[in-house]
């Protein structure tokens, strides 16, 4: 009768990773990050505040700017971006967001400076007569301002893909 005995006991060595040896492997990638309803949220807060920024801007300047209308794009893209990550709706709600708050900041300057011109404050032409407002803007509208649409509607997606990178 043979007896067997157990092999010799190697020292444990752990499992090497596939790759180079003696190099530790690459982390895992990020999670991606898709929030399309706090992405939205916060797109449609960035458009309110920037628009009536950029109304307020074109009153006080009685000119429409074009790095303000990057900017009010630029902004709605990120914030949607940053918020809601990946999602592939975000860039295009955040360059219809960004055409609705240039023209609503167009609106606010018409009004801006229609109560320089007549007896009646901003937020009531707003509020009260609006039809005579968009009237004048349309009458002012040239080819210039719907570049301006162009241009934010253009940083508003941008700015959605590169802050959700």
């Amino acid at each position: 009768m043979s007896q067997s005995f157990p092999p010799p006991q190697q020292p444990h060595q752990p499992p090497q990773p596939p790759g180079f040896p003696g190099f530790a492997p690459a982390p895992p990638p990020a999670p991606v990050r898709d929030n399309l309803a706090g992405g939205l949220v916060v797109a449609i807060v960035a458009a309110v505040v920037s628009a009536v920024a950029y109304g307020a801007l074109v009153g006080a300047t009685e000119h429409q700017i074009g790095y303000a209308a990057i900017g009010v794009g630029f902004l709605i893209g990120w914030a949607s971006g940053k918020v809601g990550g990946r999602n592939p709706a975000l860039p295009v709600l955040s360059a219809v967001l960004a055409l609705g708050a240039v023209y609503a900041g167009q609106l606010v300057g018409e009004a801006v400076l229609g109560s320089k011109q007549l007896p009646v404050s901003t937020s009531e032409l707003l509020f009260e007569h609006l039809s005579l407002v968009n009237e004048a803007w349309k009458a002012d509208a040239d080819a210039m301002t719907f570049l301006f649409f162009a241009i934010a509607a253009f940083a508003a997606f941008s700015g959605s893909k590169k802050a959700a990178a």
